[in-house]
């Protein structure tokens, strides 16, 4: 699961007709975003085998609730957290080894 402020790029940016009629904003495939908030989640919209999965909202992209959902309980349209990878920063990787120790 991810954490709120993390960096990730999207790795699956391939969205069902369905998906790009109820979403007001979708990823696009190799876009870096940052995580708002991650849950537990529905695997597919709509249908009645929704299944579990990790759900991501993302700074960048703000959606309307859930249609599928009881409106009294709706929650923000999110992402399937597998369609992201964290982002490893090359400024991250050069403090790491800066801070390793060297032997000579």
């Amino acid at each position: 699961m991810y954490d709120p402020g993390e960096k990730v790029v999207c790795v699956n940016g391939t969205f069902d007709p369905l998906h790009k009629q109820i979403y007001k904003d979708l990823p696009i495939e190799g876009e870096v975003y940052t995580i708002r908030e991650s849950s537990l989640g529905r695997v597919r919209t709509g249908g009645k085998d929704s299944g579990c999965s990790f759900r991501v909202l993302l700074v960048e992209i703000v959606n309307g609730p859930d249609p599928y959902m009881n409106p009294d309980a709706a929650e923000e349209l999110g992402f399937r957290s597998d369609r992201f990878a964290p982002v490893i920063s090359e400024e991250l990787e050069a403090e790491e080894s800066i801070s390793e120790p060297l032997y000579h």
